[in-house]
């Protein structure tokens, strides 16, 4: 059996060529460069937008806690350290803790404003985890009466100012009074009584001073 030829129309076909594609020419590169730039600057722009949009956001959430002034011994914003111990022996002091925020918390089982707060500053020590640290100073007379207190334990990071002498050095004879300290050791707000710190505004309020 004999295979019909192939028709003049599909001969052609098969010998056309696809020209191969021409080098870009100068108008086309500027173009093309121009449309790598933009895109480029859009990038940036996007991103430096979304930094700036959580840097406010994050600035009205400290506002939305209504800080008062800064205590005068502090105004420039440099705070005296201390060492105390937790309930295991170990030392805390604020320049060890630098490099995080730190949430500082003068406070006393006997104060009814404090014992109100506590439990919101553990729920808030619970959603920093490892970003920040919340620095509960009990100015009680005997550990006992602290360990009581927390029965189950707690997430705070809990000390003991025997001497009672360090919320002097911070300008502080209530109770309670909080220092948020930023992550290079800065005081950034001050907070008279207490504030319900598992808010979403005190959290993102400390992530921003990171």
């Amino acid at each position: 059996m004999t295979t019909a030829p192939k028709s003049k129309i599909a001969n052609d076909k098969d010998n056309k060529k696809v020209p191969p594609a021409g080098p870009l020419t100068g108008k086309r590169l500027a173009t093309a460069a121009l449309v790598a730039v933009l895109m480029g600057w859009i990038t940036v722009r996007f991103f430096l937008s979304a930094h700036d949009t959580i840097a406010f956001t994050r600035q009205n959430a400290c506002r939305a806690l209504t800080p008062a002034p800064l205590p005068a011994a502090l105004a420039n914003g440099t705070l005296p350290d201390f060492k105390l111990p937790d309930a295991n022996g170990k030392m805390w002091s604020l320049a060890d803790l630098k490099g995080r925020p730190v949430l500082l918390n003068f406070w006393a089982t006997w104060c009814p404003p404090c014992v109100e707060e506590m439990p919101s500053l553990e729920a808030l020590a619970d959603q920093l985890g490892k970003d920040g640290v919340v620095l509960a100073v009990s100015v009680d007379d005997e550990w006992s009466t602290v360990r009581r207190f927390f029965p189950k334990g707690t997430p705070l990071s809990v000390v003991w100012d025997e001497t009672k002498e360090v919320p002097k050095k911070f300008g502080t004879d209530k109770f309670p009074e909080t220092f948020l300290i930023d992550a290079t050791g800065k005081l950034k707000h001050y907070f008279v009584n207490k504030r319900k710190w598992d808010s979403g505004e005190a959290l993102d309020c400390l992530l921003g001073s990171r």
